[in-house]
């Protein structure tokens, strides 16, 4: 027969066990992280700090319509009018701010983005965002051409660290030359 002091130790050990259980999450039961990337939309002008054109604009909506229900959580870009423009109606729709990244240091937006985890939308340009997808262990694919807008990186990173990459388009399609 137990003693109720060992009944009581017992029952005290096992709550412990079930609390350690409880609060402690291992890496098997997290989500996978999610960052969808792409280019700023279109810009008026090839000047330092462009805004968006009419196009640019639509597709900036554009972009928010295809990701209405990707749950997307963190919106990020960098501090440049027509990066914030394109990452804009992502933010109002889903309700959350604008986080703004140094476009100099890619390896620590990396970090913050894998240590948050979750589903992020990060808006970049031309040359950073295939960066960001290849420092995320991605695919990036062929440079990004000059008056190319429409590529949505979806870069997943599973609970084993293996990411994964799927290229979509979305807007208007930018349209290839032959051997492009």
């Amino acid at each position: 027969m137990f003693k109720p002091h060992s009944i009581s130790r017992l029952l005290k050990f096992f709550l412990l066990i079930v609390l350690m259980t409880y609060y402690s999450e291992p890496a098997s039961c997290q989500q996978p992280l999610v960052v969808f990337l792409v280019r700023h939309a279109e810009k008026v002008d090839a000047s330092e700090d462009s805004k968006l054109s009419n196009a640019g604009n639509a597709r900036a909506a554009s972009l928010a319509a295809t990701l209405h229900d990707a749950g997307v959580e963190y919106v990020h870009s960098t501090d440049f009018i027509r990066t914030r423009k394109t990452a804009s109606p992502v933010a109002t729709q889903r309700g959350v701010k604008v986080d703004l990244y140094e476009v100099g240091d890619l390896p620590a937006l990396v970090e913050q983005l894998k240590s948050k985890g979750g589903r992020h939308l990060v808006v970049g340009h031309s040359n950073t965002t295939p960066e960001l997808v290849e420092l995320l262990g991605g695919e990036p694919g062929s440079k990004i051409q000059e008056n190319e807008y429409d590529r949505l990186y979806v870069v997943t990173i599973d609970r084993d660290g293996v990411a994964s990459t799927v290229l979509i388009r979305f807007g208007d399609v930018f349209v290839r030359k032959a051997g492009k």
